[in-house]
């Protein structure tokens, strides 16, 4: 029986970083990569692995993108095509895209 609980650990390593969903203690369900540009972060890439599809891991790794954002003050570019998605489909999220 597979778990519905995910967990999301964001790296920080200044320059660049990522936020990794893991499922039941396996890391590398998913992953969104981000490069910072200026005061905002480019957030480039969003991968989940196959097997963990359809489960809301990719927006959950958004979230704690937003939820960043809004506690640490700096902007998003949303530069992968499925943040870009998810940033259409919340306009409340407006004053946090780059």
């Amino acid at each position: 029986m597979k778990s519905d609980e995910v967990e999301i650990h964001a790296r920080d390593r200044v320059t660049h970083g990522d936020y990794i969903a893991s499922v039941d203690g396996s890391e590398g369900a998913g992953k969104l990569s981000w490069t910072q540009r200026g005061d905002a972060r480019d957030a480039e890439h969003t991968h989940v692995a196959s097997d963990m599809r359809g489960r809301g891991i990719a927006a959950k790794l958004v979230e704690a993108l937003i939820s960043d954002a809004k506690q640490q003050g700096f902007k998003i570019i949303p530069t992968c095509s499925y943040v870009e998605r998810q940033f259409d489909r919340h306009p409340e999220w407006a004053d946090l895209r780059a």
